[in-house]
């Protein structure tokens, strides 16, 4: 079996059976920021680093990069900041943007610069845990993904940060 279909199948399971979370209201902002690595699916090791700012007026801007290498190839995809909401209450936070560039030695990755991403953190008092990237299907943009603010209970399918950092700060 290809590992690498098992990111993005993985992401879109997660929408069907989330709801939205709370967040700060208007008027309020935030910013996120990380860096380190988890382990999707207990095997593949994920490298991310992200920041991520949310203004008072509520536009958001930030970069990000997520890298990884499976049986099939090496994957690295860098995009551009285009949402964040965020729970102030449970330390959460869902970044969404476009990707800026997308490198990979999988012929088929099908991604490519312009495609909308996404993936969660959470700055947990217990240690920080992450997603992997989420591409369109279940969610049709960015967006609408920082807008619905999926979280499954018990933190399922978000990964524990083995090595680096994220942090949330809400002002």
């Amino acid at each position: 079996m290809r590992t690498r279909k098992l990111v993005v199948p993985l992401a879109f399971f997660a929408a069907l059976v989330l709801g939205p979370s709370a967040t700060l209201g208007a008027g309020s902002s935030a910013n996120v920021t990380g860096g380190g690595s988890f382990l999707f699916a207990g095997s593949i090791p994920m490298q991310f680093g992200f920041s991520a700012v949310l203004g008072a007026d509520g536009a958001a801007a930030g970069s990000f990069h997520h890298m990884y290498t499976d049986d099939v190839g090496t994957y690295e995809f860098w995009g551009r900041v285009t949402c964040l909401t965020y729970d102030a209450i449970n330390h959460r936070a869902w970044i969404g943007g476009v990707l800026t560039k997308v490198q990979s030695t999988d012929p088929d990755v099908g991604l490519a610069a312009g495609d909308d991403a996404w993936f969660r953190v959470l700055d947990g008092a217990d240690g920080d845990r992450s997603t992997a990237m989420g591409f369109v299907g279940v969610f049709p943009s960015s967006a609408e993904y920082c807008r619905l603010q999926p979280w499954p209970d018990g933190n399922a399918r978000t990964h524990p940060v083995t090595n680096g950092q994220i942090t949330l700060h809400v002002n």
